[in-house]
């Protein structure tokens, strides 16, 4: 009898070793951004798929594309103005979901420097990342003829909080609760959304190499309804999601705390939800493409343009 279960045991460890492996590699690292993904492996719901999905993050100085092309991982983030970019420069890349539906990027200031909107911005030094992301800020600047300094910052708010800068781009999830985190009230300052100037431009979108989708379709699909179980329990689960986010991120040496945690899950589940938009969680409006695609073909960030059923093949139809 214990020989039975014993044999019996060991069939299910072969089984559960035989399930397809997927690698599933994020634009940055760990931190709430990503906290669907991480619930959907830490509740097994990749499993229920029948999937193995391992969650490997790139290193800071290399773009998680590269993980893609050098065949580590078969699907990464990022975000749509990066995917147009990485494709112009001749990467096979397809949108297979979007899961940001909104843009979380704005312009902060400091109420001391009197810029009450956007007119104000003009002839002042405003922050940019030299890590990119920064077509979309630099699209509205030209756009408005406004005539600004561009001061480029690394991943610290510093020279906003010394006062060198009159504004800086900031993500609302992220470093504009630093800002708050270093001890500026939020009363002190002064916001202009992207979204409120014209450019709601959506972000965090699954990209795999056009190969991968031939052939591995139907474990991406499962990728993507497991990744979107995800996001819904962490919407119903936040306190557990937070202790899922500060396990993956202590396991990967990200310091961090749990506020500023929280903040970020909670902003990135309102950039989710496609609100008005007349779209389902998890797919691209052709509006959404065609407006970022001749932003950036307009203001020269990429030299040709892609159909959109060339650039977006959503698995989720694949049912």
């Amino acid at each position: 009898m214990i020989g039975w279960i014993g044999g019996f045991l060991c069939c299910l460890q072969c089984l559960a070793q035989e399930l397809p492996q997927l690698t599933f590699t994020p634009q940055w690292l760990p931190q709430a951004q990503f906290a669907g993904y991480y619930v959907a492996q830490k509740k097994g719901f990749y499993k229920a798929e029948g999937l193995d999905v391992r969650i490997v993050h790139p290193s800071p100085s290399v773009n998680s594309v590269e993980y893609l092309r050098n065949e580590q991982s078969d699907i990464t983030t990022q975000f749509l103005t990066s995917a147009f970019a990485f494709r112009d420069a001749g990467v096979d890349l397809v949108n297979i979901a979007q899961i940001s539906q909104n843009s979380a990027l704005l312009f902060v200031s400091k109420k001391e420097k009197g810029i009450m909107e956007l007119s104000d911005l003009n002839g002042k030094k405003i922050g940019i990342w030299r890590s990119g992301f920064d077509e979309v800020a630099r699209e509205i600047i030209k756009s408005n003829n406004y005539q600004v300094q561009w001061v480029p910052v690394l991943n610290t708010v510093n020279l906003f909080l010394s006062g060198y800068l009159d504004a800086m781009t900031v993500m609302w999830y992220n470093e504009y609760d630093q800002i708050i985190q270093s001890g500026v009230n939020e009363e002190e300052l002064n916001r202009i959304f992207f979204s409120d100037c014209g450019f709601n431009i959506p972000e965090d979108g699954l990209y795999c190499l056009n190969k991968t989708l031939i052939q591995r379709g139907d474990d991406l699909l499962k990728f993507v309804r497991a990744t979107l179980k995800g996001w819904e329990y962490a919407k119903e689960n936040k306190e557990e999601t937070l202790s899922i986010v500060l396990e993956e991120m202590k396991k990967n040496h990200v310091p961090t705390n749990k506020a500023h945690q929280a903040w970020m899950l909670d902003k990135v589940l309102l950039m989710i939800d496609p609100g008005s938009k007349n779209v389902k969680k998890g797919e691209l409006a052709e509006s959404d493409f065609v407006k970022t695609q001749n932003m950036l073909f307009e203001a020269g960030n990429i030299k040709a343009r892609t159909a959109f059923k060339e650039f977006y093949k959503p698995v989720m139809k694949n049912k």
